[in-house]
C-alpha cells in the first residue's frame, strides 16, 4: 500500500521530476521542481494557498512517483517529454498538433536541389521557413525551379551523368540538364546561390533580370519568350507583395501573444524570418480555467518549442514568464546559439505582440461556438457513447466491415477513430485469403485474427512506434448485431485480449436503430451526438470496404488474391488456375502437389502454401 505522508518523508532535495496517479493509476499531472520534497510537500499542506482545479487534482491522488534528474534544465526537458507521452489531465495542454513545412536546399550536393521538407535535420542542408501555408511553399518552389532552371530528379552525380537522355524540363527551359554536362558545377552553384538570396527576400535583383529580359525578346519579336518571361515577372511580383516588412533589423523572432476568456485560452504566433512576416497561427490551449496567462504563455513556449525543429534568435512574449531563465537556455542548447526571450514595453514591438495579441482575441471570439459545436460532436458525442455502454473512458474506436458480390472478392475493412474524429492514416485494408464464398462471419473471424495477432506479434518486437496495429482500441465496434459480435468476442478470448465490444445494429430499411453489447439491445436518442457518432462510424466504415472492393474490381482482380503471394505474377497465376478447377483446391493442396505446376519451382510452391497456412 502506498502511504502518501510516508512517501513524502523520503523525497529527495535534488531536481527532478514528478508524476501524479489517480486509484486507476492513470497519471493525471507532470510537474517539475528544483526541490522535489519543497515542491510535492506543498500539494498536500491545508496552508498552501491552491487553485480550485489544484485542489480537486489533490483530492484524486493515490500515489506520486519521481524522476531526479541534475539540474533544473534536466527536469524541464523530462517534463516536456513526460507531458507529451501522457497528455494529463491537470496539465495545460497545447491542442494543437502541427508540423509546418520549410524549403530545403540540399547544398550536401554537387547539384543541389530546392525542395519541400516537414522537417528540418542537422545535415549540410538550408533550410528556410518554417512558412503556415504547405501550398505557398510549393508553388514558391516550383517559381524558383522555373526562375533558376533548378534540377528536380533524384539522379546521383557524377554516377548518373550521361546514363539517360535528358528530361521534359531541359527541352521546356525549365532544367539546364546537369545530367548531360551541358552545365558546370561552378554555373549551377550560382543559379543556387540566386535562389537562397530569392527565398531571403531580396526580389528586386530577379525582378530587374525578369523585365530585361522581357523587353529583349519582345524587341527581337520572340513573343513566347516575352510572356514566359512576364508570367515570371507577375508570379515573383506576386510572391514579394505577401512579404510584409515587420522589423528592419532583419532578425528571425516569433511574437507570442494570447487571449483567454474562463476554459479558453488562443495563442497566436507571428512567425518573422529575416526581418519579414511570412505567416501567422494559432494555437488553442486546454485546461486553463485556473492558469494565469502568463502560466499559459510559459506552457505554450515549452510544449511548441519541444517539438518545432526551428527556434528562431528570439521570441517576443506579451508577458514576463516565470521561468524565463531555464527556458532561455534550455532553448539556447536546443538551437546551438544564443536565444533570447524579451518583453517589449515600448515602440514597434510593443505594437506587434498587442497586434498578436488582438488577433488571438478575434479567433477565440470567432471559433468559441464552433469550438463548442465540434467538441460536442468529438468528445462530447464519445462521452455520450460511455455513459451508454457504462465505460469508464474511450480514447481509441475500431469499426469492422465486410464487402463482397456473392462471396468474390472478399474484403474486409477496419476505420479508426480517436477522441471521436476518424484517424485515417490507421485505417487498414484486408483482403481475405481463407474464405471462398459468400460467408461473412468467417471473413470476420479472419480479420480480426489477423488485425490481432498482428499487433501482438509487433509489440512483442518492441515495433510500437512502427505500426497503428499494436495500439488496441478501447471500443471495437461490428457492423451488425449478435452474430457479428460473438465472433468478435470469440476472437478477442482465443488470443487472450479484453476489449468490450458492441454492435451496431440496424433496421429493415439499412438505418441503424441501437448497439448491441453485453447481450442486450440498446436503445439510442436518434436526435443525440452519440447516436450520429455511431452513425458516421458505421457509414464510415461501409465506404472504406465498399471502396476497396470497387477498387480492385475496376482492376480486373476479382478472385486474385494469387496477387498477393511473392513470386506469383499474371503468368504463374494463369497457370495456376488451369492446373486447379478453384482457389478452395489450390488453397488445400499441398506444397509438394504445388510443385507439379509445370511453371511453378519448389521454393515457389512452399510460398504459395505459406501464404494460405500462415495468416
Amino acid at each position: 500500500m502506498f502511504l502518501i505522508q510516508e512517501e513524502l518523508k523520503k523525497l529527495p532535495t535534488c531536481p527532478g521530476v514528478y508524476l501524479m496517479h489517480d486509484a486507476d493509476d492513470t497519471i493525471i499531472y507532470v510537474g517539475k521542481a528544483v526541490n522535489l520534497r519543497n515542491r510535492v510537500r506543498s500539494y498536500f499542506r491545508e496552508s498552501t494557498n491552491k487553485s480550485p482545479k489544484i485542489q480537486k487534482m489533490v483530492t484524486l491522488i493515490a500515489r506520486f512517483e519521481y524522476i531526479v534528474t541534475d539540474s533544473e534544465l534536466e527536469a524541464l526537458v523530462l517534463e516536456n517529454n513526460l507531458i507529451k507521452e501522457y497528455s494529463p489531465k491537470y496539465n495545460t495542454m497545447l491542442k494543437d498538433d502541427k508540423t509546418y513545412p520549410y524549403i530545403k536546399v540540399t547544398m550536401g550536393e554537387d547539384y543541389p536541389r530546392v525542395l519541400f521538407s516537414r522537417e528540418m535535420k542537422k545535415d549540410k542542408s538550408r533550410y528556410f521557413g518554417p512558412y503556415t501555408s504547405a501550398a505557398a511553399v510549393k508553388d514558391t518552389i516550383e517559381l524558383i525551379n522555373k526562375l533558376y532552371q533548378l534540377r528536380t530528379c533524384n539522379k546521383k552525380f557524377p554516377r548518373d551523368f550521361g546514363v539517360e537522355r535528358p528530361c521534359l524540363n531541359y527541352h521546356i527551359k525549365q532544367c539546364t540538364a546537369p545530367c548531360q554536362g551541358t552545365v558546370s558545377k561552378e554555373a549551377y552553384h550560382q543559379q543556387i546561390e540566386k535562389a537562397m538570396e530569392f527565398l531571403n527576400g531580396n526580389y528586386g535583383i530577379i525582378l530587374d533580370e525578369l523585365e530585361a529580359k522581357m523587353t529583349e525578346a519582345s524587341e527581337n519579336l520572340e513573343f513566347e519568350e516575352a510572356i514566359r518571361y512576364r508570367e515570371l515577372l507577375q508570379s515573383v511580383r506576386a510572391v514579394s507583395q505577401k512579404q510584409k516588412i515587420t522589423d528592419s533589423d532583419g532578425e528571425d523572432k516569433d511574437v507570442i501573444a494570447l487571449a483567454k476568456e474562463d476554459e479558453d485560452a488562443v495563442v497566436q504566433v507571428f512567425f518573422i524570418r529575416g526581418g519579414r512576416l511570412i505567416g501567422r497561427e494559432h494555437f488553442y490551449m486546454t485546461h486553463v480555467s485556473d492558469e494565469s496567462k502568463a502560466e499559459i504563455l510559459q506552457s505554450f513556449v515549452q510544449q511548441f518549442y519541444s517539438g518545432t525543429p526551428f527556434i528562431p534568435r528570439e521570441l517576443m512574449l506579451q508577458y514576463e514568464i516565470k521561468e524565463g531563465e531555464v527556458i532561455e537556455q534550455w532553448l539556447t542548447e536546443k538551437k546551438g546559439s544564443r536565444v533570447h526571450l524579451r518583453v517589449p514595453k515600448i515602440g514597434t514591438k510593443e505594437k506587434l505582440v498587442e497586434l498578436a495579441a488582438q488577433n488571438a482575441g478575434l479567433v477565440l471570439s470567432r471559433d468559441r461556438e464552433r469550438i463548442k459545436r465540434e467538441e460536442g460532436r468529438t468528445i462530447g458525442a464519445v462521452k455520450e457513447i460511455c455513459e451508454l455502454l457504462g465505460l469508464p473512458g474511450i480514447q481509441r474506436m475500431e469499426a469492422y466491415d465486410i464487402s463482397n458480390i456473392s462471396g468474390f472478392a472478399n474484403v474486409g475493412s477496419m476505420v479508426v477513430y480517436e477522441k471521436g474524429k476518424p484517424k485515417r492514416s490507421d485505417y487498414r485494408k484486408f483482403r481475405i485469403k481463407s474464405v471462398s464464398g459468400p460467408d461473412d462471419y468467417a471473413c470476420m473471424h479472419e480479420v480480426l485474427e489477423r488485425r490481432f495477432l498482428h499487433g501482438i506479434r509487433e509489440s512483442e518486437a518492441g515495433d510500437k512506434e512502427l505500426d497503428s496495429f499494436t495500439r488496441f482500441p478501447d471500443l471495437i465496434l461490428m457492423d451488425g448485431g449478435r452474430g457479428q459480435v460473438n465472433i468478435a468476442l470469440e476472437v478477442l478470448k482465443d488470443l487472450d485480449i479484453s476489449i468490450p465490444v458492441c454492435g451496431m445494429v440496424k433496421d429493415d430499411n439499412h438505418r441503424t436503430r441501437g448497439l448491441y453489447y453485453n447481450n442486450v439491445e440498446i436503445p439510442i436518442d436518434k436526435t443525440s451526438e452519440g447516436f450520429r457518432l455511431i452513425t458516421r462510424i458505421q457509414d464510415e466504415a461501409h465506404r472504406f470496404a465498399i471502396e476497396y472492393h470497387r477498387s480492385l474490381r475496376s482492376k480486373g482482380q476479382v478472385k486474385s488474391v494469387l496477387d498477393d503471394i511473392p513470386g506469383i505474377g499474371p503468368a504463374r497465376r494463369k497457370a495456376l488456375m488451369r492446373y486447379y478447377k478453384s482457389l478452395e483446391d489450390i488453397r488445400n493442396a499441398t506444397a509438394e502437389e504445388l510443385s507439379r505446376v509445370p511453371e511453378l519451382n519448389i521454393r515457389t510452391a512452399e510460398e504459395i502454401y505459406r501464404f494460405f497456412h500462415q495468416l
